[in-house]
């Protein structure tokens, strides 16, 4: 340096200004100002911009600097894990850099990252070129930026054209999971939680823990494929232990869950898989975790979805030659409902058309290339029955697809094929309408009607790729068995009509097995506490009614936590020899929790809210659990109580402040060895 050269010759960089506050251009813009973080928080594909001061005006000609993005342990321009931005147009790397504006030492430069980049936490550098060598800012943690999918840009594989999904499957942290039976629909709410505090640093973890490369964090097949295996805990210390036992002395029962947060949150600090899930519980926490990364998504309940043990489209139920069911040698099982997630993404490993959303799912089934994981499975493959395509669409073909398949053993060990029913399995698939508090039946996305010409090429294409199904159709018996649809409370007495009608002009006798069990949702039955063998006599023509009582204390005691009942009537016609059969799961209906929020709702002015359950029984309930949470104005909360005797109540309330302004909603459930999967809810509208 000569003596006539001023110190600031060289420029130097005196402050770098991330731009990340909420109320800033770059989280607005990229839709990530609900995020809970101090962190700058952008979307690929899409310019954000950042302010350098330097020590000195910046002169485009002469000097010349870079801003540098990091990611990983071992960085490299080849990988995309080292990537250098310049702000002029002559040289640029695979991102854009621009400068916007210069004002006196201050230079505002907009950077574009490329849309199929690598999603994460990047580590942000600015470097000057002097004579003596680079010059570059300090590691400072409080530049780095997390990148995301962007659903809102044409080049992202992610994209989704319509901005009412766009604001249901990746910003609407409220969701409603269906469940209990396709004629009698349940509901529960659930806080994906995927904005708030920790939750995104938890779900990058999620992907470290799995060891996924680095590289493959931009393919949102190969991020949704690996997730899938790594919510769920088996092979690979994941997120979630699955337990449908009824013991959940270690754990919190699945039914017992408001959200995702407390979930994520505890796995991610203590490195531990979280105890118990169900489907849906994985299933909400997939949601999250696809959202709260960028991913377009929703969860989905099939009805009577069968979990095929032999990779056929048959589920086969074996009847001893009187026609009682045999519970040794029918292995396979239709639950009566299983919930999975679709995601949304272009999928240029298939041909045209497969793109749109994607079965996968969390749930440990089934393993898929040495791997309890499942999808992604383009649902236009499905629906078509191409499942010959990766991953596991055939897998999911069976689950909405089977036919169910009545066997008569005989004493001597043959099988006589008796029935087939092909519109049991599949029978409704649903999913959270977009924008609403209501249902959307999507059925015909996974199906083509029963009976339809379409229907039946789709299963004569999935027989060519090797899923076997039962093509015979066996005359059928000439008397049907109707069993009631009934809404019974938990702990009510009822009376259960069936409805034997003879289609034959000649008198029919048939000896019936009334049987009724106490199952789980998954269909594994726990306690038959109902069995009767009635002969019943009917008319030419005609219809006979057979009534039994249920009374309550022959079940509550042996009910598991979806409190379902499954009875099953099977029998033979004496004049015939033909077996008829029917089957009917009623969900009993649990209490309710009354939610009351009261006080001026605004943001930062504290607010009430009010829990109220009565236990309905003449029995005390013991080790209650209550849990409380809302997206937004209260944190996770919980209470819990020894004994609620018969007929008392019990009254909790918590004093909260909501953080921010609009619509959401406060949930409780109610959780004890006695009684699952008791909840209630009450919706706020925070002004600012």
């Amino acid at each position: 340096m000569t003596a006539q050269q001023p110190q600031n010759y060289f420029l130097d960089i005196w402050d770098v200004d991330m731009m990340k506050r909420p109320d800033e251009s770059n989280k607005i813009e990229h839709h990530t100002t609900l995020y809970h973080s101090d962190y700058l928080i952008v979307r690929r594909g899409q310019e954000f911009e950042i302010k350098i001061t330097f020590n000195r005006p910046y002169k485009p000609n002469e000097d010349k600097f870079a801003v540098e993005f990091v990611i990983g342990s071992s960085p490299a321009i080849s990988k995309g894990t080292y990537v250098p931005v310049f702000p002029k147009k002559e040289k640029q790397s695979s991102w854009r850099g621009r400068i916007k504006e210069t004002s006196d030492n201050i230079v505002t430069m907009g950077l574009t990252p490329i849309a199929d980049c690598i999603v994460g936490k990047y580590n942000m550098y600015v470097a000057v070129q002097t004579p003596f060598g680079t010059r570059r800012t300090r590691k400072d943690d409080s530049r780095a930026v997390y990148i995301l999918f962007n659903p809102w840009a044409a080049d992202d594989a992610v994209f989704l054209d319509d901005e009412k999904e766009r604001q249901e499957c990746v910003m609407n942290e409220v969701g409603i999971i269906y469940h209990g039976a396709y004629d009698d629909i349940s509901e529960r709410d659930w806080n994906y939680g995927q904005f708030n505090f920790g939750v995104l640093d938890a779900c990058l973890l999620v992907m470290d823990r799995s060891e996924m490369p680095i590289t493959n964090r931009g393919d949102p097949i190969k991020v949704t494929r690996k997730a899938s295996a790594m919510i769920n805990s088996r092979d690979d210390d994941g997120v979630l232990v699955g337990n449908w036992s009824g013991d959940y002395t270690y754990g919190v029962a699945p039914t017992s869950w408001t959200g995702s947060t407390d979930i994520l949150l505890t796995y991610a600090s203590t490195k531990m898989p979280v105890c118990y899930a169900q489907c849906w519980v994985y299933a909400a926490v997939f949601n999250t975790f696809l959202r709260c990364l960028g991913i377009p998504s929703r969860v989905v309940t099939n009805y009577f979805s069968a979990h095929d043990n032999d990779g056929n489209l048959r589920t086969d139920i074996i009847l001893d030659e009187n026609g009682r069911v045999d519970r040794n040698r029918t292995r396979d099982s239709i639950w009566n409902y299983h919930c999975w997630n679709e995601c949304y993404m272009s999928r240029p490993d298939l041909p045209q058309g497969f793109g749109g959303w994607q079965v996968v799912d969390a749930t440990p089934q089934e393993t898929s290339d040495g791997m309890y994981r499942c999808g992604p499975a383009s649902v236009q493959a499905i629906k078509h029955g191409d499942i010959c395509y990766p991953f596991d669409a055939a897998f999911v073909f069976a689950e909405v697809n089977s036919d169910v398949v009545y066997y008569s053993r005989k004493k001597d060990g043959t099988m006589q094929l008796i029935k087939v029913n092909r519109t049991h399995v599949g029978r409704m698939v649903l999913t959270k309408a977009a924008g609403e508090v209501t249902r959307r039946d999507i059925t015909d996305n996974y199906k083509f009607s029963e009976g339809t010409s379409e229907e039946r090429t789709v299963l004569e294409k999935a027989e060519e790729y090797g899923c076997k199904r039962e093509n015979s159709n066996p005359p059928l018996a000439d008397v049907d068995v109707i069993l009631p649809t009934l809404e019974i409370g938990v702990g009510d007495d009822f009376e259960l009509n069936l409805e034997f009608v003879n289609r034959s002009d000649q008198r029919r006798t048939v000896g019936t097995y009334i049987s009724g069990s106490v199952v789980y949702y998954t269909g594994v039955s726990s306690h038959e506490f109902l069995f009767r063998t009635p002969t019943v006599t009917i008319q030419p023509q005609g219809s006979v009614t057979e009534s039994v009582m249920i009374e309550s204390k022959n079940y509550m005691h042996h009910l598991v936590e979806q409190a379902n009942l499954n009875f099953i009537v099977t029998g033979k016609i004496k004049e015939t020899g033909k077996i008829v059969t029917s089957m009917k799961v009623i969900t009993l209906h649990n209490p309710k929790l009354l939610v009351e929020v009261t006080g001026n709702a605004i943001v930062n002015e504290e607010m009430i809210a009010r829990v109220e359950f009565t236990n309905p029984f003449t029995h005390t309930l013991k080790d209650v659990e209550v849990r409380m949470d809302g997206p937004g104005v209260m944190e996770h909360k919980k209470r819990l109580y020894s004994l609620i005797p018969g007929g008392t109540s019990l009254t909790w309330t918590e004093m909260f402040t909501p953080q921010r302004a609009g619509k959401t909603r406060v949930f409780a459930t109610l959780d004890c060895p006695g009684l699952r999967q008791v909840s209630g809810q009450a919706s706020i509208n925070v002004k600012p």
